[in-house]
């Protein structure tokens, strides 16, 4: 019988894992990802930490991931949990790890308080869309999540304030 998967709090030394799983779920998504382990290193292992990640496991071998951070919600007046990224391999998939990494990342945010979880969605999506939509996820409001990078980001940055 097969060892039961583990959900634990990923350290420093999983960022081999974490990258591996992200440039699985970058290329699930046709995109590219822009940095390598050194982000992951300093941005959630570092002095001053923007995220934490989970890992779904089973021995020595990466079946899966959830990254996130606070979110702060105005209208709520209260905060909330980012879900940046959560991953299951294919071949781990129908193991009920999706949910229980949900779960998990609720259960690690009460220390900030967490009323909401948020999440982005691939429109094109349907399987995961019906995995949402079965857990309770609706639409937050009508908004679109926007980004500015690049030569447009630089452009605001390079102005003075006021």
């Amino acid at each position: 019988m097969p060892e039961t998967p583990l959900i634990r709090r990923a350290t420093r030394a999983d960022v081999p894992a974490i990258q591996s799983l992200l440039q699985e779920q970058a290329s699930h998504h046709d995109e590219t990802l822009q940095a390598g382990p050194e982000a992951l290193e300093r941005y959630g292992f570092g002095p001053f930490t923007l995220f934490h990640c989970l890992l779904a496991e089973r021995g020595a071998e990466a079946l899966g991931f959830a990254l996130y951070y606070p979110d702060f919600s105005t209208l709520r007046g209260r905060p909330g949990i980012m879900l940046q990224d959560i991953f299951v391999r294919p071949a781990a998939r129908g193991l009920g790890l999706g949910r229980t990494l949900l779960t998990e990342v609720i259960a690690d945010a009460r220390a900030w308080e967490a009323g909401f979880l948020t999440l982005m969605l691939d429109r094109h999506n349907a399987s995961a869309r019906a995995f949402y939509a079965r857990h309770g996820f609706a639409p937050r409001g009508d908004y679109d999540l926007l980004i500015l990078e690049g030569q447009g980001l630089t452009d605001l940055m390079a102005q003075e304030p006021g």
